[in-house]
């Protein structure tokens, strides 16, 4: 008897040890785990170079189309400096060059950069002989290029010159991938060799008095019908440089945080687009960025919606059409000569709902 009372302690004793075991182990299997919800998000890289010496980690190029394919390559003669062990070479092709009409490209990245830390991108550049470069610029990803920011007419020579390019809202750019771009065509029919150094992004100090501009200042008063959509144009950014010269840059419109004073008129959208969905009633577009206002603005009146004509029906056999979605068309090189000095008759192209209006 006494042997079974002693046998049966240790089941018991045994039973609670291993539920013991069970719960301690349980235990630690939840103090290892993570909750998702208190993860820290992957923060992207704040690499701010895109080519010193070599490239930086995850950058590609791509030439654009109908450009010179190889008309990129890396130079280890040609270097900015004593520190430079290489430079980027470009080749422009001479005009009827059967490789392609221009040398052309973008430095993208495969993973995208918070750049929000820096103002600008800089880099030295020369060329074989006094050039003008058509583009340089950044935010051309292969992309929607959302964020396009770029100088034209960038004059070089045979000396080492430094060039900035401003960001104009740096706080956008947390997640870019377009680092770098150029196009270049023949000068005088010739082509040239320009090389650029050192290329990278920074947050300098010595820009100064920022101004930005939509509709190129102006302050506009356009009429529309519901369904209509127009671009956000003349958009640009002016910084002044160290050198005291003030630069414009070409700049997208989702640089900008742009209002509608009654979204029920009319709405944007990202890339800047300006689309008329109620009316009657008025609107005022206006832009910042940041602090600052945008120079310029749109008053937008909406008369509601569009009365459509009636579809023709004539026989297309007796018809010669100029302008119509339903008859094909003649050649007409331009509908309004705006012939000087009497014409004061303006004219715009429109669309709605796939019919085009003249």
């Amino acid at each position: 008897m006494t042997s079974g009372v002693s046998i049966m302690k240790k089941l018991v004793q045994n039973s609670i040890f291993l539920i013991a075991l069970k719960v301690t182990i349980l235990l630690l299997l939840a103090s290892c785990s993570r909750s998702v919800d208190n993860l820290e998000p992957a923060t992207n890289s704040t690499n701010p170079d895109v080519f010193i010496n070599t490239f930086s980690a995850g950058l590609e190029y791509a030439a654009f189309g109908g450009s010179v394919p190889d008309a990129f390559q890396v130079d280890e003669e040609v270097t900015f400096g004593d520190n430079s062990t290489a430079s980027m070479r470009f080749e422009v092709p001479d005009v009827g060059d059967p490789r392609g009409a221009y040398a052309g490209g973008t430095f993208f990245t495969t993973s995208p950069r918070d750049l929000s830390g820096y103002n600008a991108i800089t880099f030295w550049a020369k060329a074989s002989q006094p050039v003008t470069i058509d583009v340089f610029g950044i935010g051309n990803d292969l992309g929607e290029n959302r964020y396009l920011a770029s100088l034209n007419g960038t004059n070089l020579n045979t000396n080492w010159k430094q060039v900035i390019i401003p960001i104009p809202n740096p706080e956008k750019l947390t997640a870019a991938r377009g680092m770098f771009f150029y196009s270049a065509g023949a000068i005088n029919e010739r082509g040239y060799t320009f090389w650029v150094d050192q290329v990278r992004y920074e947050n300098l100090g010595t820009l100064a008095h920022a101004e930005f501009t939509i509709f190129d200042g102006e302050d506009l008063n356009e009429t529309s019908f519901i369904g209509i959509s127009r671009p956000l144009s003349g958009v640009s950014s002016k910084f002044n440089l160290p050198t005291g010269v003030d630069l414009m840059v070409n700049t997208a419109p989702a640089y900008f945080d742009i209002v509608s004073s009654d979204p029920s008129v009319a709405t944007l959208d990202d890339s800047g687009n300006i689309s008329t969905v109620g009316g009657p009633g008025n609107t005022q577009i206006t832009a910042r960025v940041g602090n600052t206002t945008a120079n310029g603005s749109l008053r937008l009146q909406s008369l509601g919606q569009f009365e459509f004509p009636p579809t023709p029906a004539q026989d297309p056999a007796d018809v010669i059409s100029i302008f119509s979605d339903v008859y094909e068309n003649v050649p007409v090189d331009f509908y309004n000569g705006f012939w000087e000095p009497f014409q004061t008759t303006l004219s715009a192209d429109f669309t709605i709902d796939g019919d085009n209006f003249l």
